[in-house]
């Protein structure tokens, strides 16, 4: 009897291959021209594209930020996971910890240098730390206050370096306080101190405040380096608009891959502040991760983007949701069901499956808005170049604004259906039915993926179509179970066939069988169940069901052998 586990959580069998929901992305980096659209661009900024824009105007960050956010969201996963952080008692000591002990030790060892040392903390007090780095105001005002200074974090980002900072912090922290252990040993079962000092009870605050900040950002599509890099460009751009807009009456909403730089750009205080010194007035107009978000600031925002870049602000991974009462929130339509590793590598026949997100905006030429009665029998339809024949999803053109861009399809893709096809279809007139091709435009993964923020913009004679995507990732496996002839003993299927090559020896015992397809529809286990045994001859013996507690369900790895057609031997492994 085998035994088979698939750890990953299993799709439902009856699960679309690619989920759709109607609503999204970004335009290439390289024909990034400003257009006023009717609008003034805000401020003192001229109709140039952003890659017009010289270094010298540009913002330069003195972090990298990749790292750094890379580095972050395994921080954040780590501290999701470690339940025993998120206890009260352990949180009041890891401050009591952080203030008494952590803080003035880096003090004393920047006293004669502005660069950070090369130490790292227990995670206890880095949790306190990370949190309160992330109110970079109030950050700032506790160091001046007790230290006259502004104390920064060394960036480590290699694990080797890392473990050696935890070792020589270590060190300094038994030579400096012998009577203090190095890691955090509070007894859950004693009584909860109460925070003495006022600035206690704002630490505890930040750090309630972010105990579920990972899972904004736990798609694992946010760790890849190429998203990440498409990140920090784009948080890069926001800067600039941030800075450039004067006389702004809203407050503008970063998108979440912009937060996600945004926060890892704050993590890290000395390099946040000397990086924004001449913008610090700015970031006041920008919401914060856990401020509450009106609709007309998150519109705002995305008109402002548009008529600065000419490009739709939200993207493939780079959304914008919200909660009226409870601030930014980042909802995944999709259940990312990961793991670091995948212990289903042993089964062979077993392929993964990799799932990306594609946003789709649309807007139409300036030239049709003198073709609006033609405009009225064209469509927009949406294909798939692999796979998927079947899916055809349409929009009237007319659906679709001149002045700005609209979020047309969102939509959760296999990697293997290649890219979409977008096609400008006429329907036909009132005596015909159906719809001819008048233009295609196609986008493919492969294309997306070289392109700058991963998103692509392609135009045809009526329309402006922009693309985006995130990396492909490999996601939960999904598994169907289909029903297949009844086999005997040996494996083979009940078939005259058989019967005919083992020279019309009767095939012995009954199994029920069922063959499990992966989502390509490829053959990875047959899964037997016995229910009968003895002979079956025509007017002769017939098979007698066994009991409950001598059936057997046997798992075998890999497809049928197959001798002709449909007939069949079960794999022997």
């Amino acid at each position: 009897m085998l035994i088979f586990s698939v750890p990953r959580t299993l799709l439902n069998a009856q699960t679309p291959i690619i989920s759709v929901c109607l609503t999204q992305s970004s335009r290439s980096h390289h024909d990034m021209s400003l257009s006023s659209g009717g609008s003034e661009i805000p401020g003192n900024m001229s109709a140039r594209s952003y890659s017009e824009i010289s270094e010298v105007e540009t913002l330069k960050v003195g972090l990298d930020l990749v790292s750094a956010a890379r580095r972050n969201i395994g921080f954040l996963k780590t501290v999701a996971e470690s339940q025993w952080l998120h206890q009260k008692p352990t949180v009041i000591e890891a401050i009591r910890r952080y203030n008494e002990l952590w803080m003035p030790l880096v003090s004393d060892l920047t006293v004669e240098s502005t660069t950070p040392p090369t130490i790292h903390p227990p995670i206890d007090i880095e949790w306190v730390w990370f949190c309160h780095t992330l109110n970079p105001v109030y950050y700032r005002q506790y160091c001046e206050s007790k230290f006259s200074k502004l104390i920064g974090k060394a960036t480590i980002f290699d694990e080797e370096n890392e473990e050696y900072a935890l070792m020589r912090c270590r060190e300094l922290w038994v030579r400096r306080y012998p009577n203090e252990p190095f890691e955090n040993e509070v007894d859950y079962d004693s009584d909860v101190r109460v925070p003495e000092a006022a600035n206690e009870e704002e630490l505890l605050e930040e750090v309630k405040k972010n105990r579920f900040l990972y899972s904004k950002f736990s798609e694992p599509y946010r760790a890849e380096i190429v998203y990440l890099i498409a990140a920090r460009q784009r948080y890069k751009k926001f800067l600039f608009m941030v800075q450039s807009s004067i006389d702004l009456c809203s407050s503008l909403v970063p998108a979440s891959d912009i937060m996600l730089m945004w926060l890892s750009h704050q993590s890290y205080p000395t390099v946040y502040a000397e990086d924004l010194k001449e913008m610090e007035g700015d970031l006041g107009k920008v919401v914060s991760m856990w401020a509450t978000v009106k609709e007309k600031e998150a519109e705002e925002t995305k008109k402002l983007w548009e008529r600065t870049f000419d490009q739709p602000y939200e993207k493939a991974g780079g959304e914008i949701a919200l909660e009226l009462d409870g601030g930014v929130s980042f909802k995944r339509t999709v259940y990312w069901e990961v793991s670091d590793t995948d212990v289903n590598t042993k089964y062979k026949p077993m392929h993964p499956r990799f799932l990306l997100e594609v946003c789709v905006f649309v807007r139409l030429r300036d030239k049709m808005k003198e073709m609006q009665e033609d405009m009225k029998r064209n469509v927009l339809r949406l294909r798939m170049v692999r796979c998927h024949r079947e899916l055809k999803l349409e929009k009237p053109v007319s659906d679709f604004p001149y002045s700005s861009w609209r979020k047309a399809w969102h939509l959760y893709c296999e990697f293997g259906t290649k890219g979409v096809i977008f096609e400008i279809r006429t329907r036909g007139g009132s005596c015909f039915k159906g719809s001819s091709v008048q233009e295609t435009v196609t986008f493919h993964w492969n294309d997306l993926l070289r392109a700058p923020s991963l998103t692509l913009e392609k135009e045809d004679q009526q329309v402006k179509i922009a693309a985006s995507i995130t990396p492909p990732v490999q996601a939960p496996y999904l598994l169907k179970c289909v029903p297949d002839r009844v086999t005997d003993d040996s494996g083979a299927m009940i078939s005259d066939l058989i019967l005919r090559m083992n020279q019309y020896r009767p095939q012995e015992g009954r199994w029920l069988s069922r063959t499990v397809l992966d989502h390509a529809g490829r053959e990875c286990f047959v899964i037997r169940i016995r229910v009968g045994e003895g002979f079956w001859r025509r007017g002769g013996e017939t098979p007698s069901a066994v009991k409950w507690e001598d059936r057997i369900i046997e798992i075998r790895e890999g497809s049928w052998s197959y001798v002709a057609g449909s007939i069949g031997r079960a794999p022997v492994q």
